[in-house]
């Protein structure tokens, strides 16, 4: 970090009882140009949450906090994302662990796991969700999170060994919940007991067109190719899960797809081949196309 024309190693041998964290916070803001996004690494930097922070403002920081903070924005000025920066973001109730081995979880991904939890809860006694492609787990794990303790089961997959990884690391932060949590290894259905029948299948599966001019620069460079990229047309994988999923759900059970904002009429079209009914495309907080549901086929 550069303070007060200091190299990040001279910024943490310069650390004396003159700084205070609100000075560092904002010394890296004026580096960094995002004051949020400055307070955010301060905070993981002193292990403090955000109200502990603010009241410790006034303290003088250790020097291997100062050395934390100096890493952190040693690589944000490489155009990391935040998020990987800080190695954890919220994801509904979640604080959710975070690495270049997962997406990052985004606000649109809460939607759709906001559908499925809706659909999970409408079942009485018990219900079963599948999470198929779970990354960091952020989906499976908030419905494990949110929904009744009793009578809930929920799988989480995903065909990369490295991305359970993360999953299950994650899945000591939900408490008693954790029991009801399943995590399995293999592409899409393969990862499944051949007679499991889910009330829920749910999935943010890769759905970007290699060479889409929409994919932000930035997404492609740090993201996991395996978890964005899904053939010409980004539909690749949606025809493999929308005809697996009828073997996999029950009778009346519902299948949840978080989409591309132009993908809503060839995912329905997808959805009709199969019969499936009841087939719904919801829009995200920008009211673009986000979310696909649709109940099995008779």
């Amino acid at each position: 970090m550069s303070v007060r024309g200091c190299s990040p190693k001279a910024m943490s041998e310069h650390t004396d009882a003159t700084m205070t964290w609100r000075g560092l916070w904002d010394e890296t803001a004026s580096v960094i140009g995002d004051r949020q996004h400055a307070r955010w690494m301060c905070e993981t930097a002193s292990s403090t949450d955000p109200d502990e922070f603010l009241a410790s403002l006034h303290h003088t920081p250790m020097t291997r906090m100062v050395s934390h903070l100096d890493a952190m924005l040693a690589r944000y000025r490489t155009g990391e994302p935040v998020q990987y920066v800080l190695g954890s973001w919220s994801f509904r109730r979640l604080d959710l662990n975070v690495d270049q081995r997962v997406l990052i979880p985004r606000p649109e991904t809460e939607m759709v796991a906001e559908v499925a939890l809706d659909l999970a809860r409408a079942i009485e006694d018990e219900r079963i969700v599948v999470d198929l492609g779970t990354g960091s787990g952020a989906i499976g794990l908030a419905c494990a999170d949110e929904l009744p303790l009793d009578g809930t089961t929920v799988w989480l997959t995903d065909a990369s060994s490295d991305a359970l990884d993360v999953a299950r690391a994650n899945l000591s932060g939900i408490g008693r919940a954790a029991r009801n949590v399943r995590v399995a290894l293999g592409n899409w259905f393969a990862a499944l007991p051949g007679d499991l029948e889910a009330d829920v299948i749910v999935s943010n599966p890769p759905y970007v067109a290699v060479g889409s001019a929409d994919l932000e620069a930035n997404v492609g460079e740090w993201e996991p190719e395996g978890a964005l990229f899904a053939g010409a047309d980004g539909l690749d994988d949606y025809r493999v899960i929308i005809p697996g999923a009828i073997d996999y759900l029950r009778p009346d059970g519902w299948l949840v797809l978080e989409i591309g904002y132009d993908q809503g009429p060839a995912v329905s079209a997808l959805l009709e081949q199969q019969r499936y009914r009841e087939i719904e495309v919801r829009q995200d907080l920008a009211n673009l196309d986000r979310i696909v549901l649709a109940k099995r086929p008779a």
